[in-house]
């Protein structure tokens, strides 16, 4: 089983990689979900545990479902 750090991690690099296939900002991305840009970094380097909510703000932003996110752990 992985720790919560890994799967953190996992999470955000898939963040990371949906963004930027998307060719967008950090602070785009973060326009659009209504979050803070420096929220969407710290996502995508592992450090934040987001809520259930903010998984489907993020989802939609990157115009993917949530279940793309969370597969694979």
């Amino acid at each position: 089983m992985q720790t919560k750090e890994k799967k953190l991690l996992l999470f955000g690099h898939k963040v990371k990689l949906f963004r930027q296939e998307l060719g967008i900002s950090q602070e785009k991305l973060a326009g659009i979900c209504e979050f803070d840009r420096t929220y969407i970094s710290l996502i995508e380097r592992g450090k934040r545990n987001i809520s259930f909510i903010n998984l489907l703000k993020l989802a939609k932003g990157l115009k993917i479902t949530p279940s793309i996110l969370v597969e694979d752990f």
